[in-house]
């Protein structure tokens, strides 16, 4: 990492930041009567001689960038260093809007306040509540996140599957009247306590026994407070058309704002077939339908072993299931449902790419694959004895795992789509817990490195663009994702030719590389690539 001269007062000090490149040719830049006053006044945080990039997807731009307090106050040339708290010698690096990051899972955020695997990839916002998983009731939930003070800021969707299970348990049918209304007044509770809109995974328990049309009912809530509506595909492999073509239905009836979430095709025999669902999204944005992507960009999928159990031995729940598993003519007709998705879906026709991630019953498990626990047992990888040790780890209690069933053909189309943002679908990790999705580490910084310097998929102004205005411009943060005088200062300064991602599916637990800067509402959050310890974030609402 390139070194940054700093002068000014310790680490710690409320901070903001900008950046400027050095040998850029200088374009227009702000010198109108508020970038003059604000810079007769001293600064919070200075950031000089940085590249900004300002979010918007407009060319980089050198100039100068002043914070005080939690506001961006002066862009422009040569503003003055005296009496500034902090000066950031930003000389060859990137400076941009902090990143923001539409599908998180922040279950362990009270057990990790400061949320540093997200903090250290630059990102200052993250939505939780996706797939159709929220905290219910949502606000004594936002209360508690609020007083631990989170790392960085945070949002939330309110969760389909929780409202099913509040309301009609792991029952495997359609809610009645009166049920779908008590449903209805939860999503309308949930928005009026501030939740950005509604999520579905309506390829999990209990979401996947609702049919489209509690859904749009759902959605039509949701709609009415202005929120948003992400989703969770029915099916991402065989059956992917059908998941999309469900999901742009529910926002053209629901009349929503749609995001397909984590975007992909899963399995061989449904690889390049991003080609048809993008042209899906072009023909219902075309046709009024205000549809939008989120993707993390690696060739592997990340969720519980139980996707690979048909969802109907499942109904009723697990007393439910063991009762089925008991009937030998049941078991069967399981095994041979689990042998089709280990064959046809998330498997990939290979026990060698499923590899276990948390395994609370055997944590020597975490990281081999579903080959190598048949190997520990001297089975042969075949399908079948795929199928029994699924069983049996289901009824020890389920196990999560990633599973490597994607093409990297489909996963830079999809990026390159100008409606796709880019997402995490990562769980704020530590070292040593576990055995993650390298995404929970590296999402963002993967993007910069890999898919804009390394692949040229994408240029660097467009990937922050996808990663900060177009996600604030879904969620309706008019003052977030954009660096601009008088937004809010969640700023990322990077080194363009270094940032990458350094985990690995062998080795999860690794931070980036080359971003030594990240200020949350004005405040220095890393410092010289090492979380300070502030915890600045907050819990935000829609408005």
């Amino acid at each position: 990492m390139r070194s940054l001269l700093l002068r000014g007062l310790p680490v710690g000090l409320m901070a903001g930041g900008f950046f400027v490149v050095a040998g850029m040719a200088p374009a227009a830049r702000a010198t109108g009567p508020a970038t003059r006053a604000a810079a007769r006044q001293a600064f919070d945080v200075l950031v000089v001689n940085g590249r900004v990039i300002d979010g918007t997807g407009a060319a980089a731009r050198v100039a100068d960038v002043g914070i005080r307090g939690d506001r961006v106050v002066a862009i422009g040339d040569s503003l003055p260093r005296g009496g500034a708290r902090r000066v950031i010698d930003a000389t060859g690096h990137v400076v941009s809007p902090g990143f923001i990051d539409l599908h998180a899972h922040l279950e362990p955020l009270l057990d990790m306040p400061l949320m540093e695997s997200a903090l250290r990839q630059g990102v200052t916002f993250a939505l939780g509540g996706p797939d159709g998983g929220s905290p219910l009731p949502l606000k004594p939930y936002m209360d508690s996140v609020r007083a631990a003070a989170p790392g960085i800021n945070v949002g939330y969707l309110v969760g389909h599957n929780d409202i099913r299970r509040e309301v009609l348990g792991m029952q495997a049918r359609a809610p009645n009247a009166a049920e779908l209304a008590r449903m209805q007044q939860l999503v309308a509770t949930a928005m009026g306590q501030g939740a950005f809109g509604l999520s579905t995974g309506l390829l999990y328990l209990p979401g996947t026994y609702s049919n489209v049309e509690e859904v749009i009912a759902l959605s039509k809530i949701a709609a009415d407070s202005g929120g948003i509506y992400t989703s969770h595909l029915r099916k991402e492999g065989l059956g992917l058309f059908e998941g999309v073509g469900e999901a742009l239905e529910i926002g053209r009836r629901a009349k929503i704002p749609v995001v397909l979430t984590h975007h992909k095709a899963v399995g061989q025999q449904m690889w390049g077939k991003s080609v048809i669902t993008l042209a899906m999204v072009d023909s219902a944005r075309k046709a009024g339908t205000d549809v939008m992507i989120d993707q993390y960009p690696y060739t592997a999928t990340h969720t519980n072993l139980g996707v690979l159990v048909p969802s109907w031995a499942m109904a009723g729940g697990d007393a439910a299931f063991r009762q089925r598993l008991a009937i030998p003519a049941v078991k069967d007709s399981i095994v041979q449902g689990i042998i089709f998705n280990i064959l046809n879906d998330r498997g990939g026709g290979d026990l060698a790419r499923v590899q276990f991630s948390r395994v609370n019953w055997d944590k020597s498990l975490e990281g081999k694959t579903l080959k190598d626990w048949a190997a520990r047992r001297n089975l042969a990888p075949t399908p079948a004895n795929g199928a029994a040790l699924v069983l049996e780890a289901m009824l020890k209690g389920g196990a999560n795992a990633i599973y490597h069933v994607l093409d990297e053909g489909d996963v830079r189309r999809i990026m390159a789509s100008p409606h796709t943002m880019i997402a995490s679908d990562g769980r704020l990790s530590r070292p040593g817990d576990g055995h993650p999705h390298p995404r929970a580490y590296g999402t963002f910084p993967r993007v910069l490195g890999e898919y804009v310097r390394t692949q040229q998929v994408l240029s660097l102004e467009t990937a922050i663009h996808k990663m900060t205005q177009m996600p604030a411009r879904r969620l309706g943060l008019a003052d977030r994702g954009v660096l601009r005088e008088g937004a809010i200062a969640d700023v990322v300064i990077f080194d363009p030719a270094v940032v990458r991602d350094r985990a690995t599916f062998t080795e999860p637990h690794q931070y980036p590389l080359g971003i030594p800067y990240v200020l949350v509402n004005g405040t220095l959050s890393v410092d010289g690539g090492k979380a300070t310890g502030v915890r600045a974030g907050r819990v935000i609402t829609r408005r």
